[in-house]
C-alpha cells in the first residue's frame, strides 16, 4: 500500500481529470496488465503521449496498493501533496474576477461525503473549498473516486484554525452563511449574491458552537416530511444551487 494515500488517484474519472489539469504533478500511473477496459487503454496512451511513468502490474497488486478494490484497473499516484495552502488560497481570492463563492465544511468526516461536495462545488462554480486540517476527513482514494474528478480541479484548502480563517474572510469582505436547523431565517428568504461562504456542518452535530458564532447570517432548509435533515452532501447542493440561481437572476441569465 502507498504510504501517502492522499497522493493517490483511483478510478478512471478521477484520473483522467488529474492527467488533463495537472499532468505536472504525476509522479506514476499504474494500470492493471491485461485489462479490457477501452477507456484504461486510453488513458495509457494519454500518459504515453505525456511522457509520464507507467507501470504495468497484475489487479491484485492495485488492490494491495490502492487499499481498496474498485479502482476501475487505474490508479495514479501524485509527486507532490494535493490541494492549495492558504497563502496560495488568499493569492486565489486576490486574483478573482467576480464574487468570491467558497463552501467551508466544519468537520465533514466521511469521505463519501467529502467527494460528493467536492463534486456538487466543482460543478456549482465554487472557487474553493475550505477544511480544517485536523478532525476532518481528506483526500483520501475514496473521496477522490467519489468526487468523480471533481477534487483533482476545484481547489481544497486544509487550514490549520477554521475559526480563524473564517474571521479573515469576514476582514476580506467575505459574508459568512451557516446552515442550522434551528435558524429562523429560509435558505430562499436570503439575499445570496454577494462575496459569501457557505458553511456546512458534520454529519450528526452539524456547525460546531464557534463557528455558528462566527457565521454573520444561519440559514434553514425547510423540511416538509418527516425527517428533519438532510444528508451534509445533499444540503451542500440544495444551498449552493439556490446560489447559482440568484446569482443567474442578478445576472440577467
Amino acid at each position: 500500500m502507498i504510504k501517502d494515500q492522499s497522493r493517490l488517484v483511483a478510478g478512471i474519472n478521477p484520473v483522467l481529470a488529474a492527467l488533463r489539469n495537472k499532468p505536472q504533478a504525476i509522479a506514476r500511473l499504474y494500470l492493471a496488465k491485461g485489462s479490457r477496459n477501452q477507456r484504461v487503454k486510453d488513458i495509457e496512451l494519454l500518459a504515453r503521449d505525456l511522457n509520464l511513468e507507467v507501470v504495468l502490474a497484475q489487479r491484485e497488486r492495485l488492490d494491495e496498493l490502492a487499499g481498496l478494490d474498485r479502482h476501475q484497473d487505474v490508479l495514479l499516484e501524485l509527486s507532490a501533496q494535493p490541494g492549495l495552502d492558504e497563502a496560495g488560497f488568499y493569492a486565489l481570492l486576490e486574483s478573482l474576477q467576480e464574487p468570491p463563492l467558497l463552501l467551508v465544511l466544519d468537520g465533514v468526516t466521511d469521505p463519501h461525503n467529502l467527494g460528493a461536495c467536492l463534486r456538487t462545488a466543482e460543478g456549482a462554480g465554487v472557487h474553493a473549498v475550505l477544511v480544517p486540517r485536523d478532525r476532518a476527513a481528506g483526500l483520501t482514494p475514496v473521496a477522490r473516486k467519489a468526487s468523480a474528478g471533481a477534487s483533482e480541479v476545484i481547489p481544497l484548502v486544509q487550514v490549520t484554525n477554521l475559526a480563524r480563517t473564517l474571521r479573515e474572510l469576514k476582514q476580506r469582505g467575505i459574508w459568512l452563511f451557516g446552515t442550522s436547523d434551528r435558524a429562523q431565517t429560509s435558505l430562499y428568504a436570503q439575499d445570496l449574491t454577494g462575496p459569501m461562504a457557505l458553511v456546512m456542518g458534520s454529519e450528526g452535530q452539524g456547525l460546531r458552537r464557534l463557528t455558528a458564532e462566527t457565521c454573520d447570517f444561519l440559514l434553514s432548509l425547510p423540511m416538509r416530511g418527516t425527517v428533519n435533515s438532510l444528508n451534509v452532501s445533499v444540503a451542500t447542493g440544495v444551498c449552493l444551487y439556490e446560489i447559482g440561481r440568484q446569482r443567474s437572476l442578478e445576472q440577467g441569465l
